[in-house]
């Protein structure tokens, strides 16, 4: 496996990979206006910004980016692992990397979807609190703040 940065000729990739996994898993936990905000809110140009920030990174395994991963200061975001390569420890690694990346913090944040929260629970995050977020037509996105502690 390889865990890099990822570069401009990655973005199309990995704006595939997040947008594949929502439309795949999302829709079991949201509402279409849900959904729809996460497309728009991780669109290309997003992707883009956050790659020419140098915030965005990839996970290859044999050649072939099977996931992505964000950081922000003490911030995680944008954890998405292509649902074919789902359980097999692609994001528990990910994760684990940017953790690595992140050693001088105390604490690290992230926003949880709904189907992500018993993931990163496994990985040693708690729930600090509940959010939400209303959408274009009356929809609300519910999810979660959780934190954890460094060592």
């Amino acid at each position: 496996m390889l865990f890099r940065k990822a570069t401009i000729e990655d973005c199309q990739i990995v704006t595939d990979i997040v947008q594949n996994t929502k439309a795949e898993i999302y829709p079991f936990y949201y509402p279409k206006g849900v959904v729809d905000f996460f497309a728009n809110l991780h669109c290309y140009e997003h992707v883009l910004e956050d790659i020419r920030s140098g915030i965005v990174y990839v996970l290859e395994d044999d050649g072939t980016i099977v996931g992505t991963g964000s950081y922000k200061d003490n911030h995680i975001t944008r954890v998405y692992v292509l649902p074919k390569y789902q359980g097999k420890g692609y994001g528990k690694y990910i994760v684990e990397q940017l953790e690595r990346l992140m050693c001088e913090y105390e604490e690290i944040t992230l926003d949880a979807s709904l189907p992500a929260c018993q993931f990163y629970e496994h990985m040693g995050y708690k729930t600090h609190h509940h959010d939400s977020l209303k959408c274009e037509n009356g929809v609300v996105l519910v999810y979660d703040i959780m934190t954890k502690k460094m060592k």
